[in-house]
């Protein structure tokens, strides 16, 4: 088992940053990756930024690359989302989740891989 708690979501102007947390426990050293989702009011779930748990290869979606950063700290078994020049577009509940089954990076991107999510943190911005 693997909990997973979200932080750091709210309000920001266009242009602005915002750093979502996402503190783990349990079983972390399970997880094969750790990801950041997204959904926006009446759309689909995507997929955001992923990071191998073990070595730290990152991954992106390409409306984020360049302007979202993932990172993790092993020794706090945290995962964080620096997001910097935000668009009205981001506007979206943000969702972490970890991967225990997966090893290979062709699951990292779809949220089927991901077994343990948390409860979201709200990310809006404003124009």
């Amino acid at each position: 088992q693997v909990q997973l708690v979200e932080s750091g979501g709210g309000l920001v102007q266009v242009g602005g940053s915002l750093r979502l947390s996402c503190a783990a426990s349990g079983r972390t050293w399970s997880s094969y990756s750790m990801g950041w989702f997204r959904q926006a009011p009446g759309k689909e779930r995507e997929f955001v930024a992923a990071i191998r748990w073990s070595v730290g290869t990152t991954y992106y979606a390409d409306s984020v690359k360049g302007r979202f950063t993932i990172s993790r700290d092993i020794a706090k078994n945290m995962v964080d989302l620096q997001m910097n020049s935000l668009k009205p577009e981001d506007t979206a509940v943000y969702y972490c989740a970890a991967n225990t089954r997966y090893s290979s990076a062709n699951f990292y991107y779809s949220s089927n891989a991901y077994d343990y999510w948390g409860q979201g943190t709200q990310a809006t911005i404003s124009s």
